[in-house]
Protein backbone atom coordinates (compact mmCIF):
# COMPACT_ATOMS: atom_id res chain seq x y z
CA UNK A 1 0.00 0.00 0.00
CA UNK A 2 2.64 2.88 -1.61
CA UNK A 3 1.76 6.36 -1.41
CA UNK A 4 0.32 7.98 -4.26
CA UNK A 5 2.33 10.87 -5.81
CA UNK A 6 0.18 13.57 -7.63
CA UNK A 7 0.78 11.58 -10.80
CA UNK A 8 -0.46 8.42 -9.52
CA UNK A 9 2.43 6.49 -9.49
CA UNK A 10 3.69 4.86 -6.36
CA UNK A 11 6.64 5.95 -4.37
CA UNK A 12 8.31 5.24 -0.67
CA UNK A 13 6.82 7.62 1.75
CA UNK A 14 9.38 10.57 2.59
CA UNK A 15 9.03 13.50 4.86
CA UNK A 16 8.57 17.18 4.04
CA UNK A 17 8.85 19.76 6.83
CA UNK A 18 7.22 16.91 8.76
CA UNK A 19 4.71 15.36 6.71
CA UNK A 20 4.87 12.00 3.76
CA UNK A 21 5.26 13.07 0.10
CA UNK A 22 2.02 12.51 -1.80
CA UNK A 23 -1.59 13.00 -1.78
CA UNK A 24 -3.27 11.78 1.56
CA UNK A 25 -6.75 10.74 -0.67
CA UNK A 26 -6.11 6.89 -1.57
CA UNK A 27 -4.45 6.15 1.82
CA UNK A 28 -7.16 8.09 3.23
CA UNK A 29 -9.94 5.83 1.32
CA UNK A 30 -7.80 2.54 1.99
CA UNK A 31 -7.21 2.78 5.32
CA UNK A 32 -11.44 3.62 6.13
CA UNK A 33 -12.83 0.56 4.20
CA UNK A 34 -10.32 -1.48 5.89
CA UNK A 35 -10.88 0.02 9.51
CA UNK A 36 -14.95 -0.24 8.63
CA UNK A 37 -14.70 -3.92 8.36
CA UNK A 38 -12.89 -4.49 11.02
CA UNK A 39 -14.93 -2.74 12.79
CA UNK A 40 -18.02 -4.83 11.53
CA UNK A 41 -16.43 -7.57 11.96
CA UNK A 42 -16.18 -6.68 15.82
CA UNK A 43 -20.09 -6.36 16.19
CA UNK A 44 -19.19 -2.87 17.19
CA UNK A 45 -20.65 0.30 16.21
CA UNK A 46 -19.18 3.81 15.33
CA UNK A 47 -20.64 5.48 18.54
CA UNK A 48 -18.69 2.20 20.05
CA UNK A 49 -15.52 3.10 18.14
CA UNK A 50 -15.64 6.41 18.96
CA UNK A 51 -15.20 5.76 22.76
CA UNK A 52 -12.61 4.00 21.89
CA UNK A 53 -10.77 7.41 20.88
CA UNK A 54 -12.32 9.21 23.10
CA UNK A 55 -14.00 10.79 19.86
CA UNK A 56 -17.40 11.01 18.37
CA UNK A 57 -19.32 8.82 15.80
CA UNK A 58 -19.31 11.17 13.10
CA UNK A 59 -15.50 11.18 14.14
CA UNK A 60 -15.69 7.33 13.04
CA UNK A 61 -17.72 7.54 10.00
CA UNK A 62 -15.26 10.42 8.52
CA UNK A 63 -12.30 8.51 9.16
CA UNK A 64 -13.79 5.40 7.73
CA UNK A 65 -15.16 7.80 4.55
CA UNK A 66 -11.56 8.83 4.03
CA UNK A 67 -12.46 12.37 4.72
CA UNK A 68 -9.66 12.90 7.21
CA UNK A 69 -6.72 12.01 8.36
CA UNK A 70 -5.67 9.79 11.51
CA UNK A 71 -3.25 10.01 14.25
CA UNK A 72 -1.51 6.85 14.23
CA UNK A 73 -1.95 6.09 17.84
CA UNK A 74 -5.83 6.68 17.65
CA UNK A 75 -5.83 4.03 14.81
CA UNK A 76 -3.36 1.96 16.56
CA UNK A 77 -6.07 1.92 19.98
CA UNK A 78 -8.77 1.19 16.96
CA UNK A 79 -7.47 -1.41 15.60
CA UNK A 80 -6.25 -3.07 19.55
CA UNK A 81 -10.23 -3.02 19.99
CA UNK A 82 -11.54 -4.16 16.67
CA UNK A 83 -8.57 -7.84 17.21
CA UNK A 84 -6.43 -6.65 14.43
CA UNK A 85 -3.33 -9.23 13.69
CA UNK A 86 0.21 -7.89 14.27
CA UNK A 87 0.97 -7.31 10.61
CA UNK A 88 -2.30 -5.80 9.53
CA UNK A 89 -1.54 -3.29 12.35
CA UNK A 90 1.76 -2.62 10.62
CA UNK A 91 0.31 -2.22 7.38
CA UNK A 92 -2.15 -0.21 8.65
CA UNK A 93 -0.61 2.39 10.70
CA UNK A 94 2.41 2.93 8.13
CA UNK A 95 -0.96 3.45 5.88
CA UNK A 96 -2.03 5.75 8.83
CA UNK A 97 0.99 7.91 8.55
CA UNK A 98 0.26 8.28 5.04
CA UNK A 99 -3.41 10.36 5.77
CA UNK A 100 -1.67 13.03 6.76
CA UNK A 101 0.33 13.96 3.20
CA UNK A 102 0.26 17.45 1.93
CA UNK A 103 -2.32 17.39 -1.31
CA UNK A 104 -0.32 18.03 -4.56
CA UNK A 105 -2.59 20.77 -4.78
CA UNK A 106 -1.22 22.14 -1.24
CA UNK A 107 0.65 25.08 -2.64
CA UNK A 108 -2.37 26.51 -4.53
CA UNK A 109 -4.58 25.75 -1.47
CA UNK A 110 -5.71 29.24 -1.33
CA UNK A 111 -7.11 29.78 -5.07
CA UNK A 112 -9.57 25.97 -4.42
CA UNK A 113 -12.76 25.96 -3.00
CA UNK A 114 -12.87 23.35 -0.25
CA UNK A 115 -15.27 21.73 -2.18
CA UNK A 116 -13.47 20.85 -5.01
CA UNK A 117 -9.62 19.62 -3.23
CA UNK A 118 -11.44 15.97 -2.67
CA UNK A 119 -12.42 15.79 -7.03
CA UNK A 120 -8.59 17.45 -7.85
CA UNK A 121 -7.00 14.16 -5.19
CA UNK A 122 -9.28 11.76 -6.93
CA UNK A 123 -8.68 13.15 -10.66
CA UNK A 124 -4.91 12.77 -10.02
CA UNK A 125 -5.11 9.26 -8.42
CA UNK A 126 -8.01 7.86 -11.00
CA UNK A 127 -7.24 5.22 -13.45
CA UNK A 128 -10.62 6.73 -15.17
CA UNK A 129 -12.92 9.76 -15.17
CA UNK A 130 -16.02 10.06 -16.70
CA UNK A 131 -17.47 13.40 -17.43
CA UNK A 132 -20.42 15.07 -19.00
CA UNK A 133 -20.66 18.99 -19.54
CA UNK A 134 -23.30 20.30 -21.15
CA UNK A 135 -22.15 24.46 -20.94
CA UNK A 136 -18.26 24.28 -20.79
CA UNK A 137 -15.35 22.80 -22.00
CA UNK A 138 -14.31 20.44 -19.05
CA UNK A 139 -10.87 21.52 -17.44
CA UNK A 140 -9.36 18.58 -18.63
CA UNK A 141 -9.38 19.78 -22.42
CA UNK A 142 -9.59 23.14 -22.27
CA UNK A 143 -6.52 25.38 -23.93
CA UNK A 144 -5.05 27.92 -21.90
CA UNK A 145 -6.27 30.81 -24.22
CA UNK A 146 -10.10 29.08 -22.94
CA UNK A 147 -9.23 28.94 -19.91
CA UNK A 148 -8.17 32.33 -19.53
CA UNK A 149 -11.25 33.62 -21.22
CA UNK A 150 -13.56 31.77 -18.61
CA UNK A 151 -11.62 32.46 -15.55
CA UNK A 152 -10.62 36.51 -16.06
CA UNK A 153 -14.50 37.21 -15.40
CA UNK A 154 -14.70 35.40 -12.26
CA UNK A 155 -11.65 36.15 -10.36
CA UNK A 156 -9.27 38.70 -9.44
CA UNK A 157 -7.16 39.75 -11.95
CA UNK A 158 -3.57 39.58 -10.38
CA UNK A 159 -5.09 35.44 -10.14
CA UNK A 160 -5.83 34.77 -13.57
CA UNK A 161 -2.42 33.71 -14.81
CA UNK A 162 -2.04 31.69 -12.04
CA UNK A 163 -5.28 30.03 -12.14
CA UNK A 164 -4.76 28.95 -16.02
CA UNK A 165 -1.06 27.55 -14.74
CA UNK A 166 -2.90 25.29 -12.17
CA UNK A 167 -5.34 24.03 -15.22
CA UNK A 168 -2.92 23.52 -17.47
CA UNK A 169 -0.87 21.48 -14.52
CA UNK A 170 -3.60 19.57 -13.74
CA UNK A 171 -3.94 17.82 -17.35
CA UNK A 172 -0.54 16.19 -17.11
CA UNK A 173 -2.28 13.48 -15.80
CA UNK A 174 -3.39 12.83 -19.53
CA UNK A 175 0.01 12.34 -20.38
CA UNK A 176 1.66 10.65 -17.42
CA UNK A 177 3.80 7.20 -17.78
CA UNK A 178 3.27 4.74 -17.72
CA UNK A 179 -0.51 4.92 -17.28
CA UNK A 180 -2.03 7.71 -18.65
CA UNK A 181 -5.76 8.54 -17.08
CA UNK A 182 -8.44 7.07 -19.41
CA UNK A 183 -10.57 10.02 -19.78
CA UNK A 184 -14.55 9.51 -21.18
CA UNK A 185 -16.31 12.68 -21.54
CA UNK A 186 -19.67 13.32 -23.28
CA UNK A 187 -20.27 17.13 -24.09
CA UNK A 188 -23.39 18.66 -24.95
CA UNK A 189 -23.05 20.37 -28.18
CA UNK A 190 -23.68 23.72 -26.69
CA UNK A 191 -21.02 23.99 -24.56
CA UNK A 192 -18.88 24.47 -27.98
CA UNK A 193 -21.72 27.44 -29.40
CA UNK A 194 -21.47 29.16 -25.95
CA UNK A 195 -18.95 32.06 -26.75
CA UNK A 196 -16.07 31.78 -24.34
CA UNK A 197 -14.13 34.68 -25.59
CA UNK A 198 -13.50 35.32 -29.26
CA UNK A 199 -13.66 33.21 -32.23
CA UNK A 200 -10.12 32.74 -32.33
CA UNK A 201 -10.53 31.31 -28.46
CA UNK A 202 -13.41 28.75 -30.03
CA UNK A 203 -11.85 27.68 -33.06
CA UNK A 204 -8.37 26.93 -31.24
CA UNK A 205 -10.31 24.92 -28.58
CA UNK A 206 -12.23 23.00 -31.45
CA UNK A 207 -9.08 22.53 -32.95
CA UNK A 208 -7.57 20.93 -29.57
CA UNK A 209 -10.30 18.61 -28.96
CA UNK A 210 -9.60 17.16 -32.15
CA UNK A 211 -5.99 16.82 -31.50
CA UNK A 212 -7.01 15.11 -28.31
CA UNK A 213 -9.03 12.68 -29.85
CA UNK A 214 -6.21 10.74 -31.54
CA UNK A 215 -4.89 9.98 -27.95
CA UNK A 216 -6.08 6.64 -27.01
CA UNK A 217 -6.92 7.54 -23.70
CA UNK A 218 -9.09 9.83 -24.64
CA UNK A 219 -12.90 9.33 -25.63
CA UNK A 220 -15.01 12.57 -26.51
CA UNK A 221 -18.63 12.26 -27.63
CA UNK A 222 -20.46 15.07 -28.85
CA UNK A 223 -24.43 14.90 -27.64
CA UNK A 224 -27.58 16.74 -29.09
CA UNK A 225 -28.25 20.21 -28.16
CA UNK A 226 -30.10 20.05 -24.31
CA UNK A 227 -29.58 16.13 -23.99
CA UNK A 228 -28.50 17.28 -20.12
CA UNK A 229 -31.93 18.92 -19.72
CA UNK A 230 -33.55 15.79 -20.77
CA UNK A 231 -30.76 12.77 -18.94
CA UNK A 232 -29.15 14.43 -16.13
CA UNK A 233 -30.73 17.66 -15.29
CA UNK A 234 -27.95 19.94 -17.16
CA UNK A 235 -25.69 19.89 -14.59
CA UNK A 236 -21.94 18.13 -14.61
CA UNK A 237 -21.49 14.76 -13.82
CA UNK A 238 -18.02 13.41 -13.27
CA UNK A 239 -17.32 9.79 -12.04
CA UNK A 240 -14.35 8.34 -10.67
CA UNK A 241 -13.01 5.06 -10.53
CA UNK A 242 -9.24 3.83 -8.72
CA UNK A 243 -6.99 1.69 -9.86
CA UNK A 244 -6.81 -0.18 -5.95
CA UNK A 245 -9.06 -3.28 -6.10
CA UNK A 246 -12.18 -2.76 -3.46
CA UNK A 247 -12.31 1.60 -3.60
CA UNK A 248 -16.04 2.41 -4.50
CA UNK A 249 -16.17 4.52 -7.75
CA UNK A 250 -16.48 8.84 -7.04
CA UNK A 251 -19.30 10.33 -7.99
CA UNK A 252 -18.89 13.89 -8.06
CA UNK A 253 -21.56 17.07 -8.78
CA UNK A 254 -20.22 20.30 -9.06
CA UNK A 255 -22.74 22.88 -8.37
CA UNK A 256 -22.48 26.88 -8.67
CA UNK A 257 -21.62 27.11 -5.26
CA UNK A 258 -20.68 23.87 -4.65
CA UNK A 259 -20.34 20.51 -4.76
CA UNK A 260 -21.78 17.22 -3.60
CA UNK A 261 -19.85 13.52 -3.57
CA UNK A 262 -22.93 10.74 -2.99
CA UNK A 263 -21.44 7.96 -1.63
CA UNK A 264 -24.34 5.68 -1.15
CA UNK A 265 -24.03 2.47 -3.42
CA UNK A 266 -27.44 2.91 -4.83
CA UNK A 267 -26.73 6.47 -5.97
CA UNK A 268 -23.19 5.26 -7.68
CA UNK A 269 -25.22 2.98 -9.46
CA UNK A 270 -28.38 5.63 -10.46
CA UNK A 271 -25.41 8.44 -11.51
CA UNK A 272 -23.08 5.73 -13.95
CA UNK A 273 -27.30 4.62 -15.50
CA UNK A 274 -27.43 8.32 -16.16
CA UNK A 275 -23.84 8.71 -17.48
CA UNK A 276 -24.30 4.95 -19.61
CA UNK A 277 -27.78 6.98 -20.82
CA UNK A 278 -25.94 9.94 -22.18
CA UNK A 279 -23.65 7.69 -23.72
CA UNK A 280 -26.48 6.31 -25.48
CA UNK A 281 -28.00 9.43 -26.77
CA UNK A 282 -24.82 11.28 -28.09
CA UNK A 283 -22.73 10.65 -31.41
CA UNK A 284 -20.61 7.78 -31.25
CA UNK A 285 -17.09 8.80 -30.24
CA UNK A 286 -15.33 7.98 -33.87
CA UNK A 287 -18.00 10.74 -35.36
CA UNK A 288 -16.56 13.26 -32.90
CA UNK A 289 -13.86 14.43 -35.40
CA UNK A 290 -16.10 15.08 -38.21
CA UNK A 291 -18.76 16.89 -35.79
CA UNK A 292 -15.92 19.08 -34.16
CA UNK A 293 -14.58 19.84 -38.09
CA UNK A 294 -18.09 21.18 -39.36
CA UNK A 295 -18.35 23.06 -36.34
CA UNK A 296 -15.22 24.58 -36.88
CA UNK A 297 -16.11 25.34 -40.35
CA UNK A 298 -18.92 27.49 -39.41
CA UNK A 299 -17.24 29.80 -36.51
Amino acid sequence: MASVTSTGSSQSPRTRAGRPYGDPLVPRMLLGRRLRELRERAGLSRLDAGAVVHGSESKITRLELGRSGSRPREVARLLARYGADGDEQDTLLALAEQTTAHAWWHGDGDILPGWVRQYLSAEQAAKLVRTFEARFVPGLLQTEEYARALIRPACPEAEVERRVEFRMRRQRVLRRRPRPLNLWVVLDQQALWWPIGDRAVMGGQIRHIIELCKRPNVTVQIAPFGVGGRVAGDEPLTLVRFPQQGLHDMVYLERADGAGYPVRRAEIERHWHVFNTLVTEAAPPERTPQILAEMLASI
